[in-house]
């Protein structure tokens, strides 16, 4: 798949979750927030093997641990790390559809990385009461 082709597949995804129905939310559940608070802490130190082990079974089912690894990196070389993020919005659903089906909570980050500004958007997803990061995308003048 050509990388632009890609990315713009993102940026479509993130834009409709940005304009589709949900609960929008001006906090996170606590059990949500560690998760999320982990998985930013492991991308900004590059655990990229300790987020896909962490993941839910939907980022796992999607992707093998080398193909995983090999997507955050190259996300890392383009962008450079994260120097700041402020928080946008949050939107908790119950879906039977995409981004993830079940219980899951959207939460969009505006970031400042070392080689321009863009959007995080982290999909956690909860199973038995627990809480996991399911897909993770990033927009990001950089990737142009």
């Amino acid at each position: 798949m050509n990388i632009k082709i890609a990315y713009l597949a993102c940026a479509l995804v993130l834009l409709g979750s940005l304009t589709c129905g949900g609960k929008r939310r001006t906090s996170i559940p606590a059990a949500a927030q560690a998760v999320l608070d982990t998985a930013i802490q492991d991308i900004d130190f590059g655990n990229y093997d300790k987020i896909y082990r962490e993941a839910s079974d939907e980022w796992r089912n999607q992707v093998s641990l080398e193909e995983s690894r090999a997507k955050m990196q190259q996300l890392r070389d383009t962008t450079g790390r994260a120097h700041t993020r402020t928080l946008q919005t949050a939107r908790e659903e119950q879906t039977s559809t995409a981004p993830v089906a079940g219980h899951s909570l959207t939460v969009f980050y505006q970031t400042n990385f070392e080689r321009g500004a863009g959007m995080e958007a982290f999909v956690l997803i909860e199973h038995g009461g627990r809480w996991y990061l399911a897909k993770y995308y990033v927009t990001a003048s950089a990737q142009k």
